[in-house]
């Protein structure tokens, strides 16, 4: 599923599922995407986040805030939501025929647009627009 990734992107993945288990969650969605890109520290990521005048250090916290903590038992199995599987797919198409990097999926967050890493985003940009 994911031999078109880089292996940036896909360290971005696997720690998404990791903050998923961190938080007793047994479900991917798109703050815990949003959570690794910001942990990963990516310069692309980073660079896209600087051009829209977004503080990261405010994004981090508010989806830390987000994330909470579900239940206290251990799941079976990590799903993958909807909305994920939408944004991968948004990254797919965005990279075209080359690599999905991590900065390919925090724009297919923003173009996606649905669910609360979007609004954390965009509540936080600056006056910079970004054209998509």
């Amino acid at each position: 599923m994911f031999s078109r990734f880089s292996p940036a992107a896909r360290r971005v993945l696997r720690a998404a599922e990791q903050e998923c288990r961190n938080h007793n969650h047994y479900y991917v969605g798109a703050e815990h995407v949003l959570f690794a890109l910001l942990e990963e520290h990516d310069p692309e990521v980073e660079a896209r986040l600087a051009d829209l005048a977004v503080d990261v250090g405010d994004v981090h916290s508010r989806v830390k805030r987000a994330l909470g903590m579900g239940e206290d038992r251990m799941w079976e199995g990590i799903l993958v939501t909807p909305r994920v599987r939408k944004i991968v797919k948004i990254a797919e198409d965005r990279a075209g025929e080359g690599l999905v990097r991590p900065v390919d999926l925090l724009d297919a967050i923003r173009i996606e647009g649905g669910g609360m890493a979007a609004e954390i985003l965009a509540s936080a940009e600056g006056t910079k627009k970004w054209a998509g």
